[in-house]
């Protein structure tokens, strides 16, 4: 299923959204977003001044998964500074959630994930 059609992101752009960051333990993913949030959202709150939507940081989260595959490291993946100086990943171009495993693709690879649950998190 396209994250699209899946109530945990109702209001959620991931394709306007910016990967700040991703780390992995045991059988945890976690991706840092800059996330786009618009007023279909519980967490949308008005934009700040100069934002054309609600940016909020949150997490990603793939856990009790039994693989990954194609997730580059940060060092090797392609990042860019904003206008803040802060370093970021590009956006989430795709994401996938089928019974038993999931995709998501961006400047991060193209990562293939198996078993587990995805989650989301917003933190501001």
């Amino acid at each position: 299923m396209n994250w699209r059609e899946m109530d945990l992101f109702r209001g959620i752009d991931l394709n306007d959204s910016f990967v700040l960051g991703w780390h992995s333990e045991d059988d945890r993913l976690v991706f840092d977003l800059e996330m786009s949030i618009w007023p279909e959202s519980e967490y949308y709150h008005a934009p700040k001044e100069r934002e054309y939507t609600c940016y909020r940081r949150g997490t990603l989260i793939f856990e009790g998964f039994k693989s990954v595959k194609g997730l580059l490291p940060m060092a090797e993946a392609r990042s860019s500074n904003d206008a803040s100086g802060e370093a970021d990943y590009g956006n989430i171009d795709t994401l996938v959630i089928r019974p038993g495993s999931a995709q998501i693709i961006g400047d991060f690879g193209s990562v293939e994930i198996a078993g587990g649950t995805c989650a989301l998190s917003i933190s501001t």
